[in-house]
């Protein structure tokens, strides 16, 4: 009997319900996924998230979600263990890809896949760090308070001055997420800095912590840990930001493993030096 090849995969848009088994799979590979991602996720795309079927089952996924006119971001590039290296991984690759047309695409890829990642046109912009561990009780914070529904506005703005493209819709969604909890920081009377922390399947997740300066960054990580004594905690650290690491390295945390962020083109300016923590490793 001859096995089944690229040619009968099917590769069409998931719903929600359909993308729980991606959390599964990505759960599986260590990733840690949030316990509610994927309100989030689909609320800033709700066409960028694909499976690949075999007689109607699922064994393929890919995200591609389009941040406005000119960036998007890809993540969930999985396939099931036992049927990798068939080709089913590239014919979901190409059908993602294409959902983003002429944008700019970006990703947080393992390192070990560097150059394939090349060969569809990414280059490496920097590496990115798991920091993870258990973090002690510390004192309440100066300037740092929960936020709120007030809040939004200047998030939001202060959340597209920290990254390639606006994403309000999955902003107003991820400071609202189940179990989600979202802090901000003023100084002077101005906005310095805002972070969350979510649930995941094996540990608190951080991300993102975007902060004016270190002490904006820390008051911040403080206030996110404060309820999460003894429990294990991860952030995603860039590489470009040194002030970053040396937090989490502050904090007690160790990386564990690293990923490659990468471009196909260029993106729209952004400080980097008030990035200490990055949203997610699968959108961006």
């Amino acid at each position: 009997m001859t096995s089944p090849g690229p040619a009968d995969l099917v590769v069409t848009r998931a719903s929600p319900d359909a993308w729980r088994v991606v959390s599964g799979w990505a759960a599986a590979e260590g990733w840690n996924p949030g316990l509610a991602d994927a309100d989030s996720f689909f609320a800033q795309d709700p066409d960028g998230f694909f499976l690949g079927r075999l007689g109607g089952e699922p064994v393929s996924a890919v995200s591609v979600v389009n941040y406005g006119a000119d960036y998007a971001f890809l993540g969930f590039y999985l396939v099931r263990p036992d049927l990798r290296g068939r080709g089913y991984g590239l014919a979901t690759w190409q059908t993602g890809l294409a959902h983003a047309g002429g944008r700019t695409v970006g990703l947080d890829g393992v390192v070990a896949q560097q150059d394939n990642y090349r060969r569809s046109g990414f280059e490496l912009a920097h590496r990115t760090s798991r920091f993870s561990g258990t973090v002690p009780v510390a004192g309440t914070p100066t300037g740092v308070r929960p936020a709120g529904a007030a809040d939004l506005a200047a998030v939001t703005a202060y959340d597209s001055a920290c990254c390639p493209a606006d994403r309000p819709r999955f902003l107003k969604a991820w400071l609202g997420g189940t179990g989600h909890r979202s802090f901000v920081r003023h100084t002077d009377g101005r906005l310095s800095g805002y972070g969350v922390i979510r649930p995941g399947r094996d540990a608190l997740r951080v991300g993102p912590l975007f902060a004016d300066t270190g002490e904006d960054a820390r008051a911040l990580f403080t206030a996110l840990t404060g309820e999460a004594a003894g429990r294990e905690i991860a952030i995603d650290v860039p590489g470009t930001n040194a002030a970053a690491v040396a937090l989490a390295e502050e904090f007690g945390l160790v990386p564990s493993f690293d990923t490659a962020r990468m471009y196909t083109g260029p993106v729209r300016p952004f400080p980097v030096e008030r990035v200490f923590g990055v949203t997610t490793l699968e959108l961006g």
